[in-house]
């Protein structure tokens, strides 16, 4: 492939890399990661209501990896609540899976930093080590991708194994009991998952540039070319 394609494509992948770091550090910080209703199922019972009834005591929630907000429904009319994961509900969560996520969204970022500067380096520099050639840029890709598929596993896992959302819910209330009525992730947690697919789509473009994996040098060349076949 001609070396001004190769360059255009190194320029995508780091532009897509880099876009990822900034979708990543923008989706920590939302409340975004989840949204559902939440049932009063107390005050549901207390009155036997059914049908449009019902609406009465449904209300919402809505939650990231730092804080969140729910709006209880209890027959009264709604009453906001704000709560932080930490200090506050390290106590009722999986809080080694919560902070492994929150873990793996930094190495993310990180690495896919990295990523889209080893890309643009390949694409207007000459490379010199092994990490700065195609090796590197497989490997940044693998890594981040990696960390996108934990992060989404991880969440999930908390959410659904764990019942994340009525745990919350029920958070201080000695009265009435709350269960999770219909819940969906959010746009954040959407974004890991885009972010994922792009340094997947990355390690395609490496290979579309002509760049075979794994990197092989072959018997004949060995003393001639050696260090060479790890570059382009």
């Amino acid at each position: 492939m001609p070396a001004q394609q190769k360059k255009l494509i190194f320029c995508i992948a780091g532009v897509l890399s880099f876009g990822c770091a900034l979708g990543t550090a923008a989706a920590i910080g939302t409340q975004l990661w989840v949204r559902g209703t939440i049932l009063c199922t107390t005050g549901a019972l207390l009155v036997n209501a059914t049908g449009p009834e019902l609406h009465k005591f449904i209300g919402e929630i809505q939650y990231g990896l730092f804080s969140g907000q729910r709006v209880r429904q209890c027959g009264l009319g709604g009453r906001p609540f704000q709560f932080s994961f930490f200090p506050d509900l390290l106590r009722i969560i999986p809080a080694s899976i919560h902070v492994s996520v929150i873990l793996f969204c930094t190495v993310l970022i990180v690495f896919a930093l990295v990523g889209a500067g080893f890309f643009l380096f390949n694409a207007f520099g000459s490379p010199y080590e092994t990490l700065h050639g195609p090796i590197g840029l497989y490997l940044w890709s693998f890594i981040a991708c990696s960390c996108g598929c934990l992060i989404m596993i991880l969440f999930s896992s908390e959410v659904k194994i764990h019942h994340l959302s009525e745990k919350i819910a029920n958070f201080k209330e000695g009265t009435f009991t709350f269960k999770t009525h219909s819940e969906q992730f959010a746009n954040s947690f959407w974004t890991i998952l885009v972010c994922s697919l792009v340094h997947f789509l990355n390690a395609l473009l490496i290979r579309f540039a002509g760049f075979e994996f794994p990197f092989s040098k072959s018997k004949d060349s060995g003393t001639i070319t050696g260090a060479v076949d790890l570059m382009y």
